[in-house]
């Protein structure tokens, strides 16, 4: 008899446009993030002002540039294939 249920094999191809797909947006909301905080620290908004709208914007914009730096390089690191076992560097 067959297996009813066929083996599972993962489009590559696919999984990479997904995978490229999700860094692209997390740079761009990290932009956006890091713009925000630029208009809190210029004191564009009403709901804060003084000393407080300065601070906000300073860790809103810090928050934006690691997400804009920092984490899409720790996803593509993540994202990263495997090593073969059999594909060790000579020593």
């Amino acid at each position: 008899m067959t297996d009813p249920t066929p083996e599972y094999r993962p489009d590559h191809e696919k999984v990479a446009r997904q995978r490229f797909f999700a860094i692209g947006i997390i740079r761009l909301a990290g932009v956006f993030v890091l713009m925000f905080g630029f208009l809190i620290l210029m004191q564009r908004f009403s709901w804060v002002q003084g000393e407080k709208a300065k601070w906000m914007g300073v860790i809103v914009s810090t928050v934006g540039i690691v997400q804009t730096i920092i984490i899409p390089r720790l996803l593509i690191r993540a994202f990263r294939s495997p090593r073969s076992p059999d594909s060790t560097p000579p020593q």
